[in-house]
Protein backbone atom coordinates (compact mmCIF):
# COMPACT_ATOMS: atom_id res chain seq x y z
CA UNK A 1 0.00 0.00 0.00
CA UNK A 2 1.13 3.28 -1.38
CA UNK A 3 2.13 6.07 1.79
CA UNK A 4 -0.54 8.06 0.73
CA UNK A 5 -3.25 5.65 0.81
CA UNK A 6 -5.84 6.04 3.42
CA UNK A 7 -8.56 3.73 2.07
CA UNK A 8 -7.27 0.38 0.15
CA UNK A 9 -10.14 -2.19 0.00
CA UNK A 10 -8.90 -5.82 -1.87
CA UNK A 11 -11.24 -8.20 -2.47
CA UNK A 12 -13.80 -7.36 0.24
CA UNK A 13 -17.47 -8.56 0.10
CA UNK A 14 -19.95 -6.30 1.58
CA UNK A 15 -22.81 -7.91 3.71
CA UNK A 16 -25.73 -6.59 5.58
CA UNK A 17 -27.54 -9.02 7.79
CA UNK A 18 -25.90 -12.15 6.23
CA UNK A 19 -27.23 -10.96 2.65
CA UNK A 20 -24.30 -10.20 0.16
CA UNK A 21 -24.33 -6.59 -1.12
CA UNK A 22 -21.18 -6.15 -3.21
CA UNK A 23 -18.62 -8.51 -4.02
CA UNK A 24 -14.86 -8.18 -5.04
CA UNK A 25 -14.83 -4.76 -3.71
CA UNK A 26 -11.10 -3.13 -4.98
CA UNK A 27 -10.35 0.35 -4.82
CA UNK A 28 -8.05 2.55 -2.84
CA UNK A 29 -8.33 6.29 -1.99
CA UNK A 30 -5.45 8.46 -1.63
CA UNK A 31 -5.12 11.43 1.13
CA UNK A 32 -6.43 14.49 -0.30
CA UNK A 33 -8.38 12.57 -2.52
CA UNK A 34 -12.44 13.37 -3.78
CA UNK A 35 -14.35 10.96 -4.88
CA UNK A 36 -18.13 10.15 -5.73
CA UNK A 37 -19.84 7.33 -5.12
CA UNK A 38 -22.96 6.90 -7.27
CA UNK A 39 -25.62 4.28 -8.01
CA UNK A 40 -29.62 3.12 -7.33
CA UNK A 41 -31.31 2.95 -4.31
CA UNK A 42 -30.63 -0.27 -2.61
CA UNK A 43 -27.06 -0.74 -5.13
CA UNK A 44 -24.74 -0.63 -1.78
CA UNK A 45 -23.43 2.78 -1.53
CA UNK A 46 -24.54 2.80 2.11
CA UNK A 47 -23.54 -0.54 3.18
CA UNK A 48 -20.24 0.55 1.66
CA UNK A 49 -19.97 3.89 4.00
CA UNK A 50 -20.87 1.98 6.28
CA UNK A 51 -17.92 -1.08 5.73
CA UNK A 52 -15.73 1.75 6.23
CA UNK A 53 -16.76 2.98 9.36
CA UNK A 54 -16.78 -0.15 10.86
CA UNK A 55 -20.67 -0.76 11.30
CA UNK A 56 -20.69 -3.46 9.02
CA UNK A 57 -17.61 -6.37 9.28
CA UNK A 58 -15.21 -7.55 7.21
CA UNK A 59 -15.33 -11.00 6.58
CA UNK A 60 -14.02 -11.36 3.48
CA UNK A 61 -11.10 -9.74 1.49
CA UNK A 62 -8.34 -6.88 2.96
CA UNK A 63 -9.97 -3.47 4.15
CA UNK A 64 -7.41 -0.83 5.42
CA UNK A 65 -9.05 2.09 6.45
CA UNK A 66 -6.48 4.83 8.13
CA UNK A 67 -4.48 2.59 9.32
CA UNK A 68 -6.70 0.02 10.51
CA UNK A 69 -7.29 -2.99 9.85
CA UNK A 70 -11.25 -3.41 9.26
CA UNK A 71 -11.21 -7.18 9.32
CA UNK A 72 -9.20 -7.90 12.82
CA UNK A 73 -10.42 -4.71 14.14
CA UNK A 74 -11.59 -5.44 17.50
CA UNK A 75 -14.75 -3.82 18.92
CA UNK A 76 -12.40 -1.48 21.86
CA UNK A 77 -10.32 0.14 18.42
CA UNK A 78 -13.74 1.10 16.78
CA UNK A 79 -13.99 4.50 18.68
CA UNK A 80 -10.18 5.17 17.71
CA UNK A 81 -10.91 4.59 14.04
CA UNK A 82 -14.16 6.47 14.05
CA UNK A 83 -11.68 9.69 15.54
CA UNK A 84 -9.98 9.22 12.24
CA UNK A 85 -13.39 9.50 10.07
CA UNK A 86 -15.97 12.81 9.69
CA UNK A 87 -19.58 11.61 8.87
CA UNK A 88 -21.90 13.80 6.99
CA UNK A 89 -25.90 12.75 6.93
CA UNK A 90 -28.22 13.76 4.69
CA UNK A 91 -30.59 14.33 7.50
CA UNK A 92 -28.38 16.28 9.61
CA UNK A 93 -29.06 14.50 13.19
CA UNK A 94 -28.52 17.56 14.96
CA UNK A 95 -29.85 18.00 18.54
CA UNK A 96 -33.15 20.41 18.03
CA UNK A 97 -32.78 21.09 21.98
CA UNK A 98 -29.21 22.98 21.51
CA UNK A 99 -27.84 25.80 19.93
CA UNK A 100 -25.19 25.06 17.48
CA UNK A 101 -22.17 25.90 19.55
CA UNK A 102 -23.77 23.54 21.95
CA UNK A 103 -24.21 20.89 19.26
CA UNK A 104 -20.74 20.67 18.52
CA UNK A 105 -19.65 21.27 22.37
CA UNK A 106 -21.69 18.20 23.01
CA UNK A 107 -19.48 16.40 20.40
CA UNK A 108 -16.32 16.85 21.57
CA UNK A 109 -16.98 16.24 25.35
CA UNK A 110 -18.04 12.92 23.95
CA UNK A 111 -14.84 12.35 22.32
CA UNK A 112 -12.94 13.13 25.54
CA UNK A 113 -12.31 16.84 24.84
CA UNK A 114 -11.44 18.25 28.79
CA UNK A 115 -10.21 22.00 28.45
CA UNK A 116 -12.77 24.87 27.74
CA UNK A 117 -10.32 27.47 25.95
CA UNK A 118 -9.29 24.59 23.75
CA UNK A 119 -13.55 23.55 22.83
CA UNK A 120 -14.05 27.16 22.04
CA UNK A 121 -11.15 27.56 20.10
CA UNK A 122 -12.30 24.63 18.04
CA UNK A 123 -15.84 25.15 18.07
CA UNK A 124 -14.80 28.56 16.85
CA UNK A 125 -12.41 27.24 14.30
CA UNK A 126 -14.97 24.94 12.28
CA UNK A 127 -17.27 26.82 12.39
CA UNK A 128 -15.62 30.07 10.68
CA UNK A 129 -14.05 26.89 8.30
CA UNK A 130 -17.80 26.32 7.01
CA UNK A 131 -18.73 30.38 7.14
CA UNK A 132 -20.62 29.75 10.53
CA UNK A 133 -18.41 31.94 13.04
CA UNK A 134 -21.58 34.20 13.94
CA UNK A 135 -24.10 31.62 13.98
CA UNK A 136 -23.29 29.31 16.99
CA UNK A 137 -25.87 31.04 19.17
CA UNK A 138 -29.00 29.98 16.51
CA UNK A 139 -30.68 26.93 17.60
CA UNK A 140 -30.95 24.49 14.44
CA UNK A 141 -34.40 25.52 13.10
CA UNK A 142 -33.59 29.14 13.12
CA UNK A 143 -30.91 28.50 10.48
CA UNK A 144 -31.57 27.09 6.79
CA UNK A 145 -31.18 24.06 5.16
CA UNK A 146 -28.02 24.55 4.15
CA UNK A 147 -26.57 26.24 7.21
CA UNK A 148 -27.60 22.93 8.87
CA UNK A 149 -25.39 20.98 6.93
CA UNK A 150 -22.72 23.18 7.43
CA UNK A 151 -22.78 22.99 11.10
CA UNK A 152 -23.01 18.88 10.15
CA UNK A 153 -19.81 19.68 8.42
CA UNK A 154 -18.06 21.74 11.04
CA UNK A 155 -19.02 18.97 13.46
CA UNK A 156 -17.14 16.53 10.98
CA UNK A 157 -14.21 18.43 11.23
CA UNK A 158 -14.49 19.19 15.09
CA UNK A 159 -11.66 15.91 15.46
CA UNK A 160 -9.10 17.05 12.56
CA UNK A 161 -10.15 13.59 10.53
CA UNK A 162 -8.12 12.42 7.52
CA UNK A 163 -11.23 11.03 5.93
CA UNK A 164 -15.01 12.63 5.63
CA UNK A 165 -17.41 10.41 4.48
CA UNK A 166 -20.55 11.93 3.13
CA UNK A 167 -23.73 10.16 2.39
CA UNK A 168 -25.93 12.21 0.05
CA UNK A 169 -25.16 15.41 1.79
CA UNK A 170 -27.00 17.42 -0.75
CA UNK A 171 -30.50 15.33 -0.78
CA UNK A 172 -32.19 17.26 0.92
CA UNK A 173 -31.37 20.67 -0.54
CA UNK A 174 -32.00 23.47 -3.08
CA UNK A 175 -29.73 23.28 -6.36
CA UNK A 176 -28.12 26.36 -5.20
CA UNK A 177 -27.40 25.19 -1.39
CA UNK A 178 -26.47 21.49 -2.55
CA UNK A 179 -23.54 23.49 -5.57
CA UNK A 180 -21.99 25.50 -1.98
CA UNK A 181 -22.22 22.23 -0.26
CA UNK A 182 -20.20 20.46 -2.60
CA UNK A 183 -17.80 23.16 -3.26
CA UNK A 184 -17.27 23.16 0.36
CA UNK A 185 -16.25 19.50 0.88
CA UNK A 186 -14.21 19.43 -2.48
CA UNK A 187 -12.00 22.30 -0.70
CA UNK A 188 -11.92 20.51 2.62
CA UNK A 189 -10.51 17.39 0.39
CA UNK A 190 -7.99 20.39 -0.60
CA UNK A 191 -6.76 20.53 2.82
CA UNK A 192 -5.79 16.78 2.59
CA UNK A 193 -8.63 14.95 3.87
CA UNK A 194 -9.94 12.19 1.77
CA UNK A 195 -13.85 13.03 1.24
CA UNK A 196 -16.01 10.24 -0.32
CA UNK A 197 -19.58 11.46 -1.34
CA UNK A 198 -22.10 9.51 -1.78
CA UNK A 199 -24.82 11.22 -4.26
CA UNK A 200 -27.44 11.04 -6.84
CA UNK A 201 -27.56 14.36 -8.02
CA UNK A 202 -25.90 13.95 -11.46
CA UNK A 203 -26.14 17.51 -12.16
CA UNK A 204 -23.47 18.51 -10.04
CA UNK A 205 -21.20 15.47 -10.75
CA UNK A 206 -20.91 16.70 -14.53
CA UNK A 207 -20.63 20.06 -13.88
CA UNK A 208 -17.84 19.39 -11.19
CA UNK A 209 -16.14 16.27 -12.54
CA UNK A 210 -14.04 14.10 -10.24
CA UNK A 211 -12.99 10.54 -9.76
CA UNK A 212 -16.34 7.91 -9.62
CA UNK A 213 -17.08 4.71 -7.82
CA UNK A 214 -20.46 3.16 -9.00
CA UNK A 215 -22.23 0.35 -7.18
CA UNK A 216 -24.19 -1.72 -9.89
CA UNK A 217 -25.51 -5.55 -10.17
CA UNK A 218 -23.07 -6.11 -6.61
CA UNK A 219 -20.41 -4.40 -8.14
CA UNK A 220 -18.42 -1.35 -7.81
CA UNK A 221 -16.39 -0.09 -10.74
CA UNK A 222 -14.65 3.25 -11.48
CA UNK A 223 -16.56 5.23 -14.34
CA UNK A 224 -14.63 6.20 -16.98
CA UNK A 225 -14.94 10.07 -17.46
CA UNK A 226 -13.66 10.51 -20.56
CA UNK A 227 -16.19 8.23 -22.29
CA UNK A 228 -20.25 9.35 -22.17
CA UNK A 229 -22.22 8.68 -19.09
CA UNK A 230 -25.57 7.25 -18.92
CA UNK A 231 -26.85 9.04 -15.97
CA UNK A 232 -30.47 8.03 -16.62
CA UNK A 233 -29.42 4.45 -15.90
CA UNK A 234 -28.10 5.59 -12.31
CA UNK A 235 -31.16 7.54 -11.31
CA UNK A 236 -33.43 6.39 -8.12
CA UNK A 237 -35.73 4.11 -9.20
Amino acid sequence: MALDTIIDFNKVSITQADNLVLSDVTFSVKKGEFLYLIGKVGSGKTSLIKTMNAQLDVKEGEAIVSGFDLKTLKRKEVPGLRRKLGIVFQDFQLLSDRNVYDNLLFVLKATGWKNKKEMDDRIVDVLNRVGLVFKGYKMPHQISGGEQQRVVIARSLLNDPEIILADEPTGNLDPDTSEEILKLLMEISHSGRAVIMATHNYTLLKKYTSRTLKCEKGKVTEVDHTAEIDFTSLMME
